[in-house]
């Protein structure tokens, strides 16, 4: 076996990259999970009374070479998938699932924790706190079941793992295999930048003159610029079709019939464990605690945002029929006119802001903030990583290593579509304590050529704020145990410190310092500066149906019994919603990965809107303190949300940082709606 993949040896702990080769995994898979079966037994079998070190302390580090093999692997399919890494998921999903059933299941583990939660106030509130947790996941993982439904419970997680591997492995395929070529003669109304990145995606492919890919950072403009609505609309079909069998892949990339085996599976796994149906299982653990007050909360944004969709309709409809086009507005149009309408009334070219929000300057801008904020200054190093793109810092304060930071900017074919963070290594206080290794993953359009600046548009950039706030819970994160680590917290709160993050990116003060112009070094003119500002609330109603479309779906498919059919179950809710033709979801069903590549965000696509509502009121902490790097307040937001990880329930460290709960006025100011 390959100890790089279990003892990372290189700078500053982290893996080393260049020595880990595909062929690696499997021998360092097998025997970890031996290791980890193996010090999962002398837990479960210690002949000595159960005690709150010999249990819960020594099961959170029982699985930690395990772990070590599955960061690196999983970092690795998601941002540089190969045929192999792709056939070596679906060979570890299974066993991997049974491990996790063998341990969940272990009615002598279970035993042995609900004995030392019998004494739990003894403990101090971090050891209580992961007792109880542990006590929990136990329960839900179903170590109370017996005879037939033990066995039946093992058997649906293995299944899940499966088919949660397939379906993101065939959404990758249609993303990666779609390429539409664009003749030179096709380019009216399209930006010189936008261009330029069309012309770069076709080099990268091989092929000359321009293509549309489906990657967001190039899709989605062309959407908006492109003055040729036939090639929108068959841009806009296959971005939709993916995982639908009607993708680049046909019926062999077809979701449809995981996305009901998924659906089934999961209400089997709630019914087992005594709920009424999943939502009901996956809400009991969320900030939310059941469906109907997500239900209540969705359906309010809904009312307010459906007003402002009705009034931009009408205005975009007369656009296209003052264009002679005599057709109902389709969902290929409505970007389109959205960002017609956009330029015109706030005078707004993203040609004209680009420039001034290159890669570079954005990073400088979301450092210099949390240097403000919380004192974190950057080292940069180089290190062998998996693309030569990726980048490494080295965060400090006052003289201590807080943690490493990578950053993966660039869309290459090989990475799955979106965003995310993710830590290669968690932040905990064990022996000698470790700090984390985050990653932060994005799909920006990559450069022109080798040695030009990277351009962002706002939604990039807002984008990489959202992320470095996920990155700042890992970072900040000051907490004894590996469980209650960073953003382990429930799912309906992870948003809140990276959408608060973004908050910062409106701010003049910043975009003052450090949104200059590529070639002169000018700062953003001051106007330039209001406008886009005030342009950030343009077609907010299209962009909160989309999502509450998706946020809606998620949650009514994991309510009552399952659809068979989830396609014409989707259809039957968004016409019970009356959700406008030209709006379509913003994740249709085939790939809703959020909620079908895995438990995440399954029941809880619906965590965004609830985060929003704090992340609004968390930055008026801010204002009316008179000041947006307000020291006191940046301290408090450190101590009581950011650095607590899960050591507590998510409402306490809300009522801790702010002294009462938020409503929902400040999210549907922020968002213009009211």
């Amino acid at each position: 076996m390959n100890r790089e993949l279990t003892d990372w040896t290189g700078q500053f702990g982290l893996p080393r990259f260049d020595l880990i080769g595909d062929d690696d995994f499997a021998p360092a898979m097998k025997a970890t999970l031996a290791e980890a079966d193996a010090a999962i037994e002398s837990i479960a079998a210690n002949p000595e009374p159960a005690s709150f070190e010999n249990t819960v302390a020594a099961l959170e580090t029982a699985e930690q070479p395990l772990n070590n093999v599955c960061a690196v692997f999983y970092t690795l399919t998601g941002v540089a998938s190969n045929d192999r890494r792709e056939e070596l998921s679906r060979e570890f999903a299974p066993m991997l699932a049974a491990h996790g059933s063998k341990v969940g299941m272990d009615k002598r583990l279970y035993d042995r924790v609900a004995k030392v939660w019998e004494g739990a106030d003894n403990l101090d509130p971090e050891d209580r706190r992961i007792t109880e947790l542990a006590m929990r996941d136990f329960r839900r993982s179903g170590a109370g079941l017996t005879g037939m439904d033990r066995d039946r419970m093992a058997d649906i997680r293995s299944r899940l793992a499966v088919l949660y591997t397939q379906f993101g492995q065939n959404v990758l395929a249609d993303e990666r295999d779609f390429v539409m070529a664009v003749g030179d003669e096709q380019l009216a109304g399209l930006p010189d930048w936008l261009i330029s990145a069309m012309r770069a995606a076709a080099k990268e492919r091989g092929s000359s003159g321009q293509v549309v890919t489906l990657n967001r950072s190039l899709i989605t403009p062309f959407l908006e610029y492109s003055d040729d609505r036939d090639l929108r609309e068959i841009a806009w079909r296959a971005w939709v079709a993916r995982g639908s069998g009607e993708g680049a892949g046909g019926e062999e990339t077809d979701n449809t019939a995981i996305v009901a085996e998924i659906l089934s599976l999961r209400h089997e796994r709630a019914r087992l464990l005594g709920y009424e149906d999943f939502a009901a299982y996956k809400l009991e653990t969320e900030m939310a605690g059941s469906p109907e007050r997500v239900e209540e909360l969705l359906t309010e944004v809904w009312q307010a945002a459906e007003k402002r969709v009705e009034q931009d309709s009408a205005e975009l409809s007369a656009m296209m029929q003052q264009d002679g086009i005599n057709a109902a507005l389709a969902p290929w149009d409505w970007r389109y006119y959205a960002g017609r309408k956009r330029r015109q009334e706030h005078d707004l070219d993203e040609a004209e802001v680009k420039p001034y929000l290159t890669l570079d300057a954005m990073l400088a801008a979301a450092f210099d903030v949390s240097n403000r904020l919380f004192g974190l200054t950057f080292e940069p190093f180089e290190a062998p990583l998996w693309s030569p793109d990726v980048r490494a810092w080295r965060i400090m304060r006052d003289g201590k290593e807080m943690a490493i930071f990578l950053g993966d900017y660039f869309a290459r074919p090989s990475k799955r579509s979106g965003a995310w963070c993710s830590a290669l290594r968690y932040q905990h206080k064990i022996g000698d304590g470790q700090c984390a290794i985050v990653v932060n993953v994005c799909n920006f359009t990559p450069p022109s050529s080798e040695g030009a600046n990277a351009f962002l548009s706002w939604d990039d950039a807002k984008t990489l704020f959202h992320e470095f706030g996920h990155a700042l819970h890992h970072i900040l994160s000051d907490v004894r145990w590996p469980s209650i680590s960073g953003t382990s917290v429930a799912r309906d709160f992870v948003e809140l410190p990276s959408q608060l993050y973004e908050h910062w990116l409106d701010q003049p003060e910043v975009l003052d310092e450090h949104a200059r112009h590529a070639d002169t070094n000018a700062p953003l003119p001051a106007d330039l500066r209001d406008r886009i500002i005030a342009a950030g609330n343009a077609d907010q109603g299209f962009s909160t149906l989309e999502y509450l479309e998706s946020a809606l779906v998620d949650l009514a498919f994991h309510r009552g019994t399952p659809p068979a059919d989830p396609m014409s179950r989707q259809a039957e809710i968004l016409t019970g919603l009356g959700a406008p033709a030209a709006i379509p979801m913003r994740h249709a069903t085939p790939h809703f990965g959020h909620v079908f590549s895995g438990d995440g965000y399954s029941a809880g696509y619906y965590s965004y809107l609830w985060s929003e509502v704090m992340d609004a009121d968390a930055f008026e902490a801010f204002r009316e303190a008179g000041d947006i790097f307000d020291p006191e307040t940046a301290r408090r937001l450190e101590e009581e949300i950011l650095s607590r990880g899960g050591s507590a329930p998510a409402d306490q460290l809300w009522i801790n940082f702010r002294e009462r709960m938020p409503g929902v006025e400040p999210l549907l100011k922020g968002r213009g709606l009211i």
